[in-house]
């Protein structure tokens, strides 16, 4: 695991009072936030977007709020961070992934968490309503079950001739798999696709479904978007090219990294929405009464050079609704 610590900067804020004719220095708030992914390019955009967020609000680093970075991919002890994590006693958590908050969850019932990135936080068992969390966590659902009949739609639209699709999502790390898979299998049946579910662990195990799909023509790949495929998009996409799969991935990211086309949320979105609660939090709302909130919008990209290598031509009915496209 790589980690890395920052404290942000940013401008102006609101002054304490004054006691006794001179300005008292403002009070410094901790906030942890918990990365479920590498370091790298995408990472920094999202915590751009969040910086951003805060600056906007008033949150300004050096004066009124410091803020601790944990890059969490990989097999790594979870749990263990996670009580690291909270007995640092942040005023503030916000983790990215189901995983992420499934260990913070175990060790903590004081520290407020606000969570992005997280597809069923009541299958989860970290809220017990959308709209009345009733606890110490609240935030933002990043994708629904319904994504999962539309996956199939637009593997389909772009390449006709996929009639076997598999389904890649690691169980451990996306217990809520089986409600996309419900919505999956009808969708893909009534398209005239097989949906096969490929659950997977380790890089080995990655290698072996992918490569057993790609064997006999017709093969496609919908990668559930979950901490363990999100941490290995490198690997796939390099393992969807190699044996000639078209692929539909949740994230922008892992079109512009080479994969051919996603449709789901814009994570940067994500983390900028969750800078509106974690303000509401430091200034003395409870995570009990701010609720869950959906996504509001789903981004389409599609990446032609890709098409381009696997012989496909992106139909202008998909170019056309395409938020961006990769060339």
């Amino acid at each position: 695991m790589r980690r890395r610590d920052f404290i942000l900067l940013g401008s102006a804020a609101a002054t304490w009072p004054h006691v006794g004719g001179a300005q008292q220095p403002e009070r410094v708030r901790q906030v942890t936030i918990w990365m479920g992914r590498p370091n790298d390019a995408e990472g920094e955009r999202l915590l751009t977007a969040f910086r951003q967020g805060l600056e906007a609000l008033g949150w300004s680093a050096g004066r009124n709020i410091r803020t601790n970075y944990r890059w969490v991919t990989g097999d790594i002890d979870r749990r263990a961070l996670a009580k690291t994590v909270v007995d640092q006693r942040p005023d503030v958590i916000v983790v990215e992934t189901t995983a992420g908050v499934a260990a913070l969850s175990l060790e903590n019932s004081t520290v407020p968490l606000v969570f992005v990135n997280v597809s069923d936080p009541i299958g989860g068992g970290f809220v017990t309503s959308l709209a009345h969390p009733g606890g110490t966590i609240t935030g933002f659902t990043s994708n629904e079950p319904t994504l999962g009949s539309k996956w199939p739609e637009l593997l389909k639209e772009i390449a006709p001739g996929v009639t076997r699709v598999g389904f890649l999502f690691n169980p451990d790390t996306a217990p809520y798999a089986e409600a996309f898979l419900r919505l999956a299998e009808p969708a893909a049946r009534s398209l005239g696709q097989e949906l096969i579910a490929l659950r997977v662990h380790d890089d080995a195990d990655f290698e072996r479904a992918i490569a057993a799909l790609g064997k006999a023509p017709g093969g496609g790949l919908i990668v559930l978007p979950e901490a363990t495929t999100n941490a290995r998009s490198a690997l796939i996409i390099e393992l969807a090219a190699r044996h000639r799969l078209p692929t539909i991935y949740a994230y922008r990211f892992q079109v512009v990294g080479g994969g051919l086309i996603s449709y789901g949320v814009d994570l940067a979105d994500s983390f900028r929405d969750a800078t509106t609660y974690v303000d509401r939090i430091l200034k003395g709302e409870r995570p009990a009464n701010l609720p869950v909130q959906g996504p509001t919008k789903f981004v389409l990209v599609v990446n032609n050079k890709t098409a381009n290598a696997l012989g496909l031509t992106v139909p202008t009915s998909i170019l056309l609704r395409a938020t961006e496209v990769v060339e």
